[in-house]
């Protein structure tokens, strides 16, 4: 056993030991990956430089840096070559932008498999799979609501993560509007598909809009073993609002630990570096902006 080791810590020392050890673990345990844009701002900020756990929810497949190009075949056809645990409510998770997985998201879980939800201007609603019994139990009478025969919860993870913010100065039009836009043209002739589905509820009044569209809100029901994933910064965030739920197998891993960070004038934010992810999301954010 110890001319073993010994084998092992001498193969550690030379340059073909240390690019192994390296790929390994870009691979299959780390990978250092950058927060491209601010949909999860005043939780994780552009120019945030981290590291992310990729085994997480399983091993997914190995994908060549810069390209994400797949190393394995998907012989289990849900993207891992170990299958891990799924996803929870709350949960911040990269994953492949399932419309070109070249690229990776990062998003917060809203809702599982099973689980519906309603999406207004500045509000979403989940109902739990579990069921009403569930959300009487474990949330504060005043997030509930009565719709469609169900109870919902309003904003749920809100009061735990201080991050999640509704901007009210959003850099393009009204998430509805731009819904709307990319659903139906100026006409009300359906032209394309987003992740939701409108509907009209009469417990709230009409949504007034330019293309005669008669609803209130967008809603769905989410698919097993796929998971709906909204953006901290709910007013500039393009998630599963438009691109719809994502699969299991296009789950990547976690963010886990920041390293470096800094701000749009190349200035470092010293106060973040060294950070786990895990404690950010739960302190009242500094950053604004």
């Amino acid at each position: 056993m110890k001319e073993k080791l010994k084998k092992i810590y001498n193969f550690s020392g030379t340059w073909t030991g240390t690019i192994v050890i390296v790929l390994f673990i870009i691979f299959f345990v780390v990978q250092a990956f950058v927060i491209p844009s601010g949909s999860m701002q005043r939780t994780l900020l552009v120019g945030d430089l981290l590291f992310a756990k990729k085994f997480s929810y399983g091993i997914p497949i190995p994908r060549l840096p810069f390209t994400n190009t797949a190393i394995f075949p998907d012989i289990f056809n849900n993207g891992h070559i170990i299958e891990g645990k799924r996803p929870k409510r709350g949960d911040i998770v990269i994953f492949l932008n399932p419309n070109d997985n070249r690229e990776n998201f990062v998003k917060r879980c809203f809702a599982v498999g099973g689980d519906e939800v309603i999406f207004m201007e500045n509000e979403l609603y989940l109902h739990h799979n579990e069921g009403d019994e569930y959300i009487r139990e474990n949330y504060d009478e005043s997030k509930i609501i009565s719709m469609l025969g169900k109870l919902w919860v309003k904003n749920p993870y809100m009061d735990k993560y201080p991050g999640i913010n509704y901007d009210p100065h959003p850099r393009n039009v009204l998430v509805m509007d731009k819904m709307l836009e990319e659903k139906y043209n100026e006409y009300g002739i359906k032209i394309g598909t987003i992740g939701m589905e409108d509907i009209m509820i009469n417990e709230f009044e009409l949504y007034y809009n330019s293309r005669n569209i008669r609803f209130n809100a967008f809603y769905t029901k989410v698919n097993d073993d796929e998971f709906f994933m909204i953006g901290d910064n709910r007013n500039n965030s393009t998630d599963s609002r438009f691109i719809g739920a994502i699969p299991y197998k296009l789950i990547i891993g976690k963010p886990w630990f920041i390293y470096f960070s800094w701000d749009e004038n190349r200035s470092p934010r010293w106060d973040r570096v060294g950070s786990f992810v895990s404690n950010i999301e739960k302190i009242n954010p500094k950053y604004m902006d």
